[in-house]
């Protein structure tokens, strides 16, 4: 944990930054403002969030996963910036308006690191994999938690968690492929 904390205290540190004005209105991910060309909201949107409490939550969420998981530094920015761009570029493909939350990132990463845990030999994190996949099973045909909505003051974007999810079991299937080479 000592090699991430710096880069936890970083994202830390940005997350809530961009919380505040005039920061808040130009990073949340916004449809008309990215069909403008402002691209850089795919990635930005991500960081941002509706409010404190969904701030506090995502940023436990952040520093839990990794503590529990422990990945390598790197690999750690490389999910982060892949399951950005499939929870960004993935919204494009959604009615939606508008996003904030690291929550789409935090499925990749959680993913990512269970699903290179059975990679390495650890078959039990598979039922870690089976329980994000049901997690996200859920939240698709039954509905994301009301409590959560109410609390972050927003529709909980279950598609986000979809696409970050994706992002990074296929980070760390890509990954697998290519060291069997």
């Amino acid at each position: 944990m000592g090699r991430l904390s710096p880069l936890l205290i970083f994202i830390s540190l940005v997350c809530l930054g961009l919380q505040f004005e005039p920061l808040a209105s130009f990073s949340i991910w916004y449809r008309p403002e990215i069909e403008q060309g402002q691209w850089w909201r795919i990635l930005t949107g991500n960081l941002t969030h509706t409010n404190f409490a969904h701030l506090g939550m995502n940023m436990a969420g952040l520093w839990v996963i990794t503590w529990l998981f422990k990945p390598h530094r790197n690999d750690l920015i490389k999910v982060i910036l892949l399951a950005a761009l499939f929870v960004g570029m993935g919204n494009l493909f959604t009615p939606a308006t508008s996003y904030a939350g690291l929550s789409g990132i935090l499925h990749g990463i959680f993913g990512y690191c269970a699903l290179k845990e059975v990679f390495h030999g650890r078959k039990s994190s598979l039922l870690l994999v089976f329980g994000l996949i049901g997690k996200l099973a859920w939240e698709h045909f039954v509905g994301a938690s009301e409590s959560t909505a109410a609390m972050i003051g927003a529709r909980v974007a279950v598609e986000a968690h979809l696409y970050g999810a994706v992002g990074g079991l296929l980070m760390a299937l890509i990954e697998r492929v290519l060291k069997r080479r």
